[in-house]
């Protein structure tokens, strides 16, 4: 190594990066937003709802309304406090300018601001300043309306200042910011993805009025509002829409204990699946925590305690485990903790200690009460769960026969045509609707990355039958045993034996009610796969145009039209139009072209945004009531098109 060189390597101070302020935030974004997508674009959102909601949490709020203004910029108005406005003695500064500018500043961090707050870092309206092209606070106080503004990154215009008066009782903070299109993917926002977590927090937060207005719309001018005062027990009400419960009743309990408060809802159906749902300060923690495991320990030691003592279950009787006492129950788990302490990569675990035995004491009380006062329900409810002990030992002894890991069984069938390689990363799985198209499939895969599993007719609907009878049908076991995760209490996702699971189905009515069976077995049976972004719905064309030597394929109605506007007429009017009846029809090389070949294909990530509407969906299409799914026809039918008749 030379002198220049050893120079040019040199490592002294010059060489540390000193990131003052909010650079740090804008340098790296994810480090306090997650990503810099259209999740995090609308991080920003929440992070200023969160401070208005702490509000409410202390008592002083309770209305909130959230406005995308025309130029996608968002406006958050409460009738809170307002932030304080008086000189901060650390600073030197308005108290309004310190916690839109200073990291880590905040009523978040002791000094009695908040007993009880929402989010995580507590680092919210800095960061939404640092990311933002420009960001206003009006701050109504003390008769006076204090105005203050921040630019490129949460530089201040001008000191905080008093533009107007109001009324001497009329408090409140209202803040409006645009994101920074440098930093994000998109600026542009989801009404949807708003909403859903507009209505969860309203039901998180009984009592609390949360509106969202999009002021793009011109249609809509008064929003949406949110107000229930049942709180988590309308939650548990609005997610049983469309099932058949139990009892009537929602139960709800709580309690609190050293500043921690805990409650809970829930209510049985008649359906098999659990959906059980806890938050943290409005946070869902979607991995649990010590406030789950309270709560789930104490429901199955009181209902077989309950079910013992009433001679419902016998002496010879095997005891109910946690998984036969949770089937068909809606549960919402909700704690607010003044110190809460989050594990996990992604912070969806609660760790608090203390707070198993409060969640236990407060369920096993409540819930106890509840079935010696409530005999029949109690009743219907132990018998649900004796229901499934014995479903559960059914399935299990069904189970064993997907529990080969050398793909005997599939290959008994002879159906699954697996791929040469055992590298999960690079393999796929062909998931196609008959013989016919499984034949052309097998012909034109790539065989060492690309599997083919051809199925015989319509699979099970899960959704109206319990694992032991699933796991009865010869295609679904099928499913399993490629797949290679198990399922049930076995469920390993890291034992996926391929990156890409690929619904091939017709471009009809039959291949659409095909690839839903097989969402409603994905979502309910391995929903982690869905969750992790492994399952992908091909994109067959619906129609083929030849002119001359040239052959091209279209997916839709739309984009036929477009295409052969590009043709000059005398070509056009010559051209073969030929609507494409099934995979089945077309040839290897055909189906390779279109629909397989990686780098031509299109495929469809199938993603589950918000599990509860997710779970709402299915049950409303697929189970066992008609008159939901029946008004849901009803309500939507004048969108279909290109149906097969």
């Amino acid at each position: 190594m030379d002198l220049e060189e050893k120079v040019e390597n040199e490592y002294d101070s010059s060489a540390i990066q000193v990131l003052e302020g909010l650079e740090a935030v804008r340098k790296r974004p994810g480090m306090y937003i997650g990503t810099t997508d259209v999740k995090g674009l609308h991080h920003l959102v929440w992070e200023i709802v969160d401070n208005s909601i702490d509000e409410a949490l202390a008592g002083y709020c309770k209305n909130i309304e959230i406005i995308i203004n025309k130029d996608n910029s968002i406006t958050v108005k409460d009738d809170g406090r307002g932030i304080p406005v008086d000189v901060h003695p650390k600073t030197g500064k308005s108290t309004v300018e310190t916690v839109y500018t200073v990291l880590h500043a905040g009523g978040k961090f002791g000094g009695g601001g908040y007993k009880v707050s929402g989010g995580l870092h507590g680092v919210g309206a800095s960061v939404v300043n640092a990311l933002s092209k420009w960001v206003e606070v009006k701050v109504f106080k003390n008769g006076q309306v204090n105005y203050i503004r921040f630019e490129n990154g949460g530089h201040t215009v001008e000191p905080l200042r008093v533009i107007d008066t109001c009324e001497e009782n009329r408090t409140g903070t209202y803040v409006t910011f645009k994101p920074d299109p440098e930093i994000f993917d998109t600026d542009i926002y989801d009404y949807n993805t708003l909403m859903v977590r507009v209505r969860e927090l309203a039901f998180l937060n009984r009592g609390l009025r949360l509106t969202l207005r999009d002021d793009r719309d011109l249609e809509d001018t008064t929003g949406e509002t949110f107000l229930y005062e049942g709180g988590i027990s309308e939650y548990v009400k609005f997610i049983n829409q469309g099932k058949t419960p139990i009892h009537e009743d929602i139960i709800h309990l709580e309690g609190e204990e050293n500043d921690v408060m805990f409650e809970v809802a829930m209510q049985y159906n008649t359906g098999y699946n659990e959906n059980i749902y806890s938050f943290v300060n409005n946070i869902n923690t979607h991995d649990g925590g010590t406030h789950e495991e309270g709560v789930r320990r104490a429901l199955t030691r009181v209902i077989n305690s309950y079910a013992r003592k009433a001679n419902i279950l016998k002496e010879k009787d095997e005891s109910l485990t946690g998984d036969d006492v949770k089937e068909g129950l809606t549960m919402i788990v909700s704690c607010k903790h003044p110190n809460p302490q989050f594990e996990g990569q992604t912070k969806g675990r609660l760790g608090n200690s203390e707070v198993r035995k409060l969640a236990d004491n407060v369920f096993s009380q409540g819930f106890e009460k509840f079935l010696l006062e409530n005999p029949e329900e109690a009743r219907a409810i132990v018998e649900k769960a004796m229901l499934a002990c014995r479903a559960r030992n059914a399935a299990k002894k069904a189970r064993e026969i997907t529990r080969k890991s050398d793909l005997a069984v599939t290959n008994f069938f002879g159906k699954l045509s697996d791929c040469k390689s055992k590298d999960p990363k690079v393999s796929e799985i062909f998931i196609v609707e008959g013989d016919s198209a499984g034949g052309s499939a097998k012909k034109g895969r790539d065989s060492m990355t690309q599997a083919i599993l051809p199925l015989r007719g319509k699979i099970l609907n899960v959704e109206k039958n319990r694992l032991d009878r699933a796991l009865g049908n010869e295609e679904i076991r099928t499913i399993i045993t490629a797949f290679g995760t198990g399922i049930g209490d076995e469920f390993n996702l890291d034992k996926l034996r391929y990156d890409k699971i690929i619904i091939m189905t017709d471009a009809d009515v039959d291949g659409s009610h095909i690839r839903v069976l097989l969402l409603t077995l994905f979502y309910r049976f391995f929903r982690p796969i869905v969750e992790a972004g492994h399952v992908y719905a091909a994109q067959p064309p619906l129609f083929r145009i030849m002119h001359g030597k040239t052959r091209k394929y279209v997916l839709d109605e739309a984009e036929k039209e477009a295409y052969l506007a590009t043709l000059p007429e005398n070509v056009r009017q010559r051209a073969e139009i030929a609507r494409m009846k099934g995979l089945g029809e077309m040839d290897a090389e055909e189906l390779n072209e279109t629909t397989m070949d990686i780098e031509k294909r299109i495929l469809r990530k199938i993603t589950v945004d918000d599990c509860m509407l997710a779970d709402s969906m299915f049950t409303k299409l697929m189970g066992e009531e008609v008159e939901p799914r029946r008004k849901f026809i009803e309500e939507n039918a004048r969108f279909v098109k290109n149906l097969d008749i």
